[in-house]
């Protein structure tokens, strides 16, 4: 995209996407405005923009996260980011793999992750939040907190505060909206409590939208989501980044390309045969493994065939 603007553009950044308009704060001030788009336009909240008229224009992104649901369709879900906060709790549990996908997204696109364990409060949380910091304690910061008490509130404030904007994701029913209304009292989006009988979330954010923080920095709240299906990521990026391997990467494998199966001088499966990597957590790496090999034989199977009908 072009970043020129003339003195007739206003410049700004999407901080509400409403399907068919998107909403801008615009930089210089000013009440913000609908702008009607295309329902399939691209443009994501965090996006820069300059606006002439009733013209929407996106400019340049330095950075993008997307992911992929489970029938295979991408979603953009935030642009210009800064750190990835990644929102659970033991009522109700992620899905396995949830974390580490995410983790990964962050890190091939060069967003700092963080894992936010919410419902500190809940009597459940503590055996909970053991098991999370047994496993990611030596990969990505972790803040222990209450939406519904305040706790640990402080750290969060100050880690964003540094001018940074991130966006909160995890799935519904977790607390991502309780803790942006704690965080910024003023907003009071809509929450609703878990479903009782099924532990599920019950959806109560239906658009992203971009709120500022009062110490500084920003936050997205994204609607709530169970699969966190991996975009754009190379089986390479997976060995490189999932999480708990960072130590045994450290010592560098025999070979660049290694993914951590059986190749000779593979430092990960001499950790796991010393049993300082679990089998658990390698399964989880393997089926992500798996999926990535599935999803790249899929995408040369579609380009061949358009090949073909041409």
């Amino acid at each position: 995209m072009n970043d020129i603007t003339t003195q007739d553009d206003r410049q700004g950044v999407i901080v509400a996407h409403l399907g068919v308009a998107v909403e801008v704060r615009f930089d210089a001030g000013g009440k913000n405005e609908i702008i009607r788009v295309k329902r399939n336009s691209g443009h994501v909240v965090g996006d820069k923009v300059t606006v002439k008229g009733e013209i929407l224009t996106r400019l340049e992104r330095k950075s993008v996260l997307n992911r992929m649901d489970a029938r295979g369709v991408k979603h953009t879900v935030g642009a210009n980011l800064d750190t990835l906060c990644i929102v659970v709790a033991c009522e109700p549990m992620p899905p396995p793999g949830f974390i580490d996908r995410a983790i990964v997204a962050a890190r091939t696109a060069r967003l700092r992750p963080i894992l936010l364990i919410n419902k500190c409060d809940l009597p459940a949380s503590k055996e909970y939040e053991e098991q999370i910091y047994e496993t990611y304690t030596n990969s990505v910061p972790l803040y222990t907190l209450s939406a519904e008490t305040g706790d640990g509130l402080d750290r969060l404030t100050d880690y964003l505060s540094q001018g940074l904007r991130g966006i909160f994701v995890g799935p519904t029913g977790v607390g991502k909206s309780s803790l942006i209304n704690s965080l910024c009292p003023a907003i009071n989006l809509q929450t609703r409590p878990l479903n009782e009988s099924k532990k599920r979330g019950r959806h109560t954010t239906t658009v992203s939208t971009l709120h500022s923080l009062r110490d500084g920095g920003e936050l997205i709240d994204s609607p709530g989501f169970i699969d966190f299906g991996l975009v754009n990521i190379s089986v390479l990026d997976l060995a490189f980044h999932f999480p708990g391997f960072e130590k045994a990467l450290e010592k560098h494998c025999s070979f660049r390309d290694c993914l951590h199966r059986s190749e000779p001088g593979c430092v990960v499966t001499e950790l796991i045969a010393q049993q300082k990597i679990s089998q658990e957590r390698y399964a989880i790496y393997a089926g992500i493994l798996h999926e990535l090999e599935e999803l790249r034989t899929e995408l040369r199977y579609r380009e061949k065939n358009k090949r073909r009908k041409k």
